[in-house]
């Protein structure tokens, strides 16, 4: 994957959404049409400037990229660069790794 000409600011990070392809339980694959639901799964592809405790300390990321996340349904705000779709959300929104 090409590095996106994006940087995300402070907790914020930048998520690559990964569509999961939709096969019936008899291996009929669905068209994008059907059902269609936003993410919950990406792979992390950029990281903001760190998080600040409430005494101003910064504090690393627990995520970091290449990782495989699920995340909050409706919590990231949608973005486009150079013709392809990120999410932006925050650390906090972030529910799993995938391992």
């Amino acid at each position: 994957m090409a590095k996106p000409n994006i940087k995300p600011v402070g907790s914020n990070i930048l998520v690559k959404p990964l569509e999961e392809e939709k096969k019936t339980d008899s291996g009929i694959v669905l068209p994008d049409t059907v059902d269609k639901e936003k993410p919950q799964k990406g792979e992390v592809v950029a990281l903001g400037t760190r998080r600040l405790s409430e005494s101003g300390v910064k504090i690393d990321f627990t995520v970091k990229v290449g990782d495989k996340i699920i995340f909050k349904k409706y919590s990231p705000d949608e973005v486009e660069v150079d013709g392809t779709q990120y999410l932006v959300m925050s650390e906090d929104d972030i529910l799993a790794v995938i391992k």
